[in-house]
């Protein structure tokens, strides 16, 4: 019950066989810098290394940092333009040769984590955030998803969220986490107040160092590291392919 699970990023494109009836990965993750621009035939040649790599036959499962909807990208998030009306799973079908289902990467993340990690029989309206070149979201109610929210592009004094209090902004701006925190905080608290979730999860890069930032955090709502963290996404991907293309599993 194996299944190959990608996570394509603004800086990185990573994959991971993962056991799909216990999430837990089959072998160490590869990891390849996302290409300049990431205009789709680039982005499609590298997660083909990928799969070369592992030499993998059988279903894909890939988080994209795109609105998808059956397959075909809507938005481009920290990726070229030109993937905007693009059926990527038909592209990377075609230039790796196996059955693709394409997602969004937070989706994708939130599934793992709702299914394995610190979301695992939470009802009522959870968020997960991904904190990395963006703000990536996804919305959970009683378990079931709300595929394709883009909580990250709200505005926030005039600017997208996304744009003040994304990992890559601490990270360019040169800010110490007690500052990032305020900003990441502020955000918290207008998601609280437009969607009243119960609980929050993060993950994405920035929640590898969790513990410097949550004791800053003021929201009224419950917080959490994701528990699968950084290779949530791969794993969610994985799963969701499984359940996609469950006649090809072996």
């Amino acid at each position: 019950m194996q299944v190959l699970g990608l996570d394509v990023g603004g800086t990185g494109i990573k994959g991971t066989i993962v056991d799909v009836s216990t999430g837990e990965l089959v072998t160490p993750r590869r990891r390849l810098p996302t290409p300049a621009g990431a205009e789709p035939a680039a982005v499609a040649a590298t997660i083909t290394q990928i799969v070369q790599h592992f030499n993998w036959h059988g279903p894909i499962g890939c988080g994209f940092p795109a609105v998808i909807k059956d397959g075909v990208a809507h938005t481009a998030a920290n990726i070229a333009p030109s993937w905007v009306g693009t059926d990527g799973a038909r592209l990377l079908g075609e230039a790796t040769g196996h059955p693709v289902l394409l997602l969004n990467d937070a989706d994708a993340a939130g599934i793992a984590e709702m299914r394995l990690g610190a979301g695992r029989g939470r009802n009522g309206l959870v968020i997960m955030i991904t904190i990395g070149t963006g703000l990536g979201t996804t919305l959970f109610m009683d378990g079931r998803l709300v595929p394709n929210a883009e909580l990250g592009h709200i505005e926030i004094r005039g600017k997208e969220a996304e744009s003040r209090a994304s990992d890559a902004v601490r990270t360019r701006k040169r800010l110490s986490w007690g500052s990032w925190a305020k900003r990441f905080d502020e955000y918290l608290c207008r998601l609280s107040a437009l969607l009243w979730p119960d609980l929050f999860i993060l993950g994405g890069g920035a929640s590898r160092s969790y513990e410097k930032f949550a004791p800053r955090l003021t929201v009224g709502v419950e917080v959490v590291p994701a528990k699968l963290r950084t290779e949530a996404g791969m794993i969610g991907a994985a799963l969701a392919a499984a359940d996609a293309f469950p006649e090809l599993l072996s």
